[in-house]
């Protein structure tokens, strides 16, 4: 077994892998997007074919400041701008948040800020920071989204379980009527209150869960399948990625004196998918694992689902 892999589990940063710009100086939310870059506009613009003939029930959305294209939408699409969308994340401040980062994926076609709450959680005895990303696209994929992105402390690894009975990911709108965007904000925070919750009681029920062996490498097996006739190089691959799962489950620092259950495959599986290193770097890989803590990581999701068949 190589060094490297071996070692690769004591080496973890935040899950937004240092992406975007440190801003938790910033009082308001114009500011954040100011310190960070992102106080630009976004406008439409018809479409012409190469013949110069419009093209109708379409606009590309263009960021004002170099013309980038950002997304093309129909007529009935409503930009909501950078300022617009956070502009409701100002109440929240008022409730001891503070914004620590902020920043653009896939050169601007999505913007996000990241909060800090204040609040202490314990889920199954661990310390766990809470986080929400709040999110604003202008490529015409999604609305603006708030996403709960719980951090076990002692490893930084992401807890963002796609859970039955509560939400994680919720979308909002922006308006000018002030009462409605105090009350959005309120709501928020009542939603993240709820999902906390909800995560340490699964957590507690999972912990209650053990787990033979077997059924770790099993369901390893499961996560990291080999694909039909696979080259030489995609089978070292795959044994080098399930190699860093086992390593996770069975040796990592901060799991190794915990009793053998569903929750500890969880953070396992967790740990490795905030925190791996792909086999072959992309340009983007970085901004592709933060996205996940927005989006949902479809790796956890399904290990929570196989760990929720045990008996």
């Amino acid at each position: 077994m190589s060094a490297n892999v071996e070692t690769m589990f004591y080496v973890r940063q935040a899950p937004w892998h240092g992406l975007g710009t440190k801003v938790d100086e910033a009082l308001s939310s114009s500011k954040a997007l100011t310190a960070a870059g992102l106080n630009w506009n976004v406008v439409q613009k018809s479409i012409y074919t190469d013949d110069k003939i419009l093209i109708p029930s379409y606009k590309a959305n263009v960021r004002e400041s170099d013309g980038r294209i950002l997304g093309v939408v129909t007529n009935r699409y409503k930009i909501v701008q950078n300022k617009e969308a956070f502009a409701f994340t100002d109440r929240l401040l008022g409730e001891g948040i503070r914004y620590e980062t902020a920043g653009s994926l896939q050169d601007g076609k999505k913007v996000w800020m990241l909060a800090k709450l204040p609040e202490k959680y314990k889920v199954v005895d661990d310390e766990v920071t809470p986080y929400m990303v709040f999110a604003n696209s202008h490529d015409g994929t999604g609305s603006i989204k708030v996403a709960m992105t719980p951090v076990r402390v002692v490893c930084q690894n992401t807890l963002n379980l796609a859970l039955h009975d509560a939400k994680r990911i919720w979308a909002t709108v922006h308006t000018g009527n002030i009462n409605a965007k105090l009350n959005e904000a309120m709501k928020t925070l009542l939603l993240a209150e709820h999902y906390m919750k909800k995560l340490d009681d699964e957590g507690k029920s999972l912990n209650l869960k053990r787990i033979a062996d077997r059924k770790v490498m099993k369901f390893i097996e499961d996560l990291i399948p080999m694909p039909d006739n696979p080259s030489k190089l995609q089978e070292n691959n795959i044994d080098l990625l399930k190699t860093d799962m086992k390593l996770r489950y069975f040796e990592a620092p901060d799991l190794v004196d915990l009793p053998k259950t569903a929750w500890r495959f969880i953070n396992a599986v967790s740990d490795f998918a905030t925190h791996i290193t792909p086999l072959r770097k992309t340009e983007n890989y970085k901004e592709n694992l933060f996205a996940k803590t927005i989006d949902g990581n479809a790796l956890i999701d399904k290990s929570y689902e196989l760990v929720k068949s045990l008996v």
